[in-house]
């Protein structure tokens, strides 16, 4: 649950809705100048990048899924009696996880959906464990602030978390590299903007 007050007025948006809100700007994503994911210039064409764009949205859009079932019971705040918000939720960081392989189950059919989502859990958890984390994948949210206030605790468990998503990510790449019609989906050239994107459009819905 995301919190915040305007004029006195305290207003609550639910994960998922965030998250659709990221897959409406990655839906309109692309101008004249700069061109809709799915259709960057890469060394390796992409055969469909209209399918490609449409898996990218809605990677994006249901990012935040695995929240469903915590938002339809919510834990409720000390402070004020209201849903708790996003960084008390996330202090027990194996609740966290188990989110993501919940929100990850659902899309157990579709490959690129499940990587895109998992590259994003992925990077949120790297910033917090990793010493040197790829700065091209860091997060919005911590451009200007600590990922230890989000997650607290110790390295061990996102660690974990980690390698299992690499794990599972391996599994996904091969089932895309193996089709003729997605293997460049999965070339670094064409992934790596897509998974920067889900960064940058997901930093973009939490600041609205």
């Amino acid at each position: 649950m995301l919190k915040t007050k305007q004029d006195n007025k305290l207003w609550m948006v639910s994960q998922p809705d965030h998250s659709q809100l990221a897959g409406f700007f990655a839906a309109h994503w692309g101008n004249g100048v700069f061109a809709q994911p799915g259709s960057f210039a890469t060394p390796v064409p992409v055969a469909d990048p209209a399918r490609l764009r449409d898996e990218t949205v809605l990677a994006i859009a249901e990012h935040d899924n695995g929240w469903w079932e915590w938002e339809a019971i919510p834990d409720l705040s000390a402070d004020d009696g209201f849903p708790a918000n996003l960084g008390e939720v996330l202090t027990n960081q194996q609740a966290g996880m188990e989110r993501w392989r919940i929100g990850l189950k659902r899309f157990a059919r579709n490959p690129m959906v499940n990587l895109l989502m998992s590259s994003h859990a992925h990077a949120l958890y790297a910033a917090r464990a990793l010493v040197h984390p790829d700065p091209a994948f860091t997060h919005p949210l911590f451009w200007k602030g600590a990922p230890e206030k989000l997650y607290p605790g110790t390295n061990e468990a996102p660690l974990a978390f980690m390698a299992d998503l690499e794990k599972m990510q391996k599994g996904w790449i091969d089932q895309l590299r193996a089709d003729p019609a997605t293997a460049a989906w999965v070339e670094p050239a064409t992934l790596a903007p897509l998974q920067r994107l889900i960064q940058l459009c997901d930093g973009i819905s939490l600041w609205l």
